[in-house]
């Protein structure tokens, strides 16, 4: 239980420092980082299958089209997550991107009744309720709605919906996810490099480091978020993921003193819907778990 405990907040403080790492290579185009991510991780989840000899899920493949079918739409949905992000942190956007996580939960819940069915308790659509009116409040006082953290919340949440239907391991499906985009960021990161616009090629050396290093940097936090999620209850795991967006949101802050005042009535809702998510959520586990014991 305290190791689960352990992986799992690990992976979320590493996922809370992301933007110090993007941050580091702001002056490289987003979209070119999004490129080497996908081929760096391609290449640490590749090693580490080889390590492990975990390849013959490859081979079963073949016979399985519904599952690549189902990997694309996953991996263009993680495409378009990880680029939103990347583009975010190097816009000065980091309080706007951590949103996008502080209402992942909720987004999940609505998900889940949209596409699953599933019924809404009541103080479900209470706190859904409260999280609405913070980003109402949010979109009126920007005079526009705050689409960095809803398009990384929805995007996030689709992935997560079919990657919890999916067929494959943690490592095995960010392969074939990488696998999948991999041609094209190859493709794209090659031109780069022959019109003389590659910021690899024209970087330093702690460019190409930090590029590079965007693989282990990928597959780290969720090797460890994997081994955590399979030693403790569901519920820790939900508390849990609330570091991450919290510490993106002080670094955002105080570190880049990106604005937070006018927006901070919004957030309060916000975290009053989580905070009367999470405590619902526990309440009717215990009391599921006295109903059946």
């Amino acid at each position: 239980m305290n190791r689960g405990i352990a992986y799992a907040s690990a992976a979320y403080l590493l996922w809370g420092v992301f933007p110090l790492y993007f941050k580091a290579l702001q002056d490289v185009a987003p979209l070119e980082i999004l490129g080497h991510r996908i081929v760096w991780s391609l290449a640490v989840c590749a090693a580490l299958l080889l390590l492990l000899r975990r390849l013959h899920w490859l081979a079963d493949l073949r016979r399985q089209p519904r599952v690549v079918l189902w990997f694309v739409a996953s991996s263009m949905l993680v495409a378009v997550n990880w680029f939103v992000y990347i583009w975010a942190v190097n816009a000065g956007r980091v309080v706007d991107a951590s949103l996008g996580y502080f209402i992942n939960p909720l987004v999940n819940v609505l998900i889940g009744a949209a596409l699953l069915h599933e019924r809404l308790r009541g103080a479900q659509w209470i706190a859904v309720g409260a999280a609405a009116t913070g980003v109402s409040w949010l979109t009126w006082q920007a005079g526009a709605v705050p689409w960095i953290g809803l398009v990384l919340a929805l995007s996030f949440g689709l992935y997560g919906l079919l990657r919890k239907t999916a067929a494959l391991g943690a490592i095995e499906g960010l392969t074939l996810e990488t696998l999948l985009l991999a041609p094209i960021a190859t493709a794209w990161l090659v031109w780069l490099a022959h019109t003389g616009q590659s910021g690899f090629a024209q970087g330093g050396t702690t460019t190409r480091l930090l590029l590079a290093a965007a693989g282990p940097v990928t597959a780290a936090p969720l090797l460890l978020f994997a081994a955590g999620a399979r030693r403790i209850p569901f519920s820790t795991l939900g508390l849990l993921q609330y570091l991450g967006p919290s510490l993106q949101l002080l670094i955002g802050v105080f570190l880049y003193n990106e604005p937070f005042a006018e927006r901070a009535p919004g957030y309060v809702l916000i975290w009053i819907a989580l905070a009367a998510f999470s405590i619902e959520g526990l309440v009717h586990g215990w009391r599921s778990r006295a109903a059946a014991g």
